[in-house]
């Protein structure tokens, strides 16, 4: 083996192991996502309990900062999972495109509402976070993490499941339902950019101006 082909197999191994990383590690962070989101109650009770201003500010401040920090990066991770060359190559969660596209939404509705001060708004992102982890966690789990245990699934008559969660056998072929799923996913990413696009710009026109 030339030096060449030596430094594309630790490259191209390198990646792999990085992506499937990046994918055995993200169940956490979507878990502590929903953790975030839902102990909003919790939070606001402590405050309540608070006698000086200024140290609620910045506990509430330090809660946003975090809950909604912690949710742009698991989208942008989760960016890989539109790239077809490692969803399809590798065999990701079957549902990940989805997921990605459901953490979007939830950005998009806190952006264009107030999921803190609007009950219906927060149940509408709350919705849309527990479906969209599901969409990820399940497949993660049950499929791309559990291939190595079809023998076990056979007990239950469920040795099909761990396949049939994964965009395909890791080999570059795809799965029955990967392609539907990911071209929808796109469309559904793309919909929703050029919905944001559109209502940014006219934002702008409905705009004061500022007088100079």
């Amino acid at each position: 083996m030339s030096g060449d082909d030596l430094a594309a197999a630790l490259t191209s191994g390198g990646s792999t192991w990085l992506v499937l990383s990046l994918a055995a590690i993200l169940p956490i962070l979507w878990a502590f996502v929903l953790v975030l989101h839902f102990a909003r109650p919790y939070v606001i009770r402590f405050l309540g309990g608070l006698t000086l201003r200024f140290g609620g500010d910045v506990w509430w401040l330090s809660y946003v900062l975090v809950r909604d920090g912690l949710m742009m990066v698991t989208f942008a991770l989760g960016m890989v999972f539109l790239m077809p060359n490692l969803y399809i190559g590798l065999g990701l969660p079957l549902t990940a495109p989805l997921a990605t596209v459901g953490l979007f939404w939830a950005l998009l509705l806190k952006l264009t509402g107030d999921a803190d001060d609007d009950p219906a708004a927060y149940r509408r992102v709350s919705i849309v976070l527990f479906i969209s982890s599901i969409l990820y966690i399940v497949p993660q789990i049950y499929g791309l993490e559990s291939a190595d245990q079809v023998e076990a699934w056979k007990g239950f008559g469920l040795d099909w499941l761990p396949a049939a969660l994964v965009a395909g056998p890791g080999d570059g072929t795809a799965a029955p339902l990967a392609w539907p799923i990911y071209w929808l996913s796109m469309s559904l990413f793309a919909i929703t950019g050029g919905y944001l696009f559109t209502r940014f710009f006219r934002g702008l026109d409905a705009a004061p101006a500022v007088e100079g």
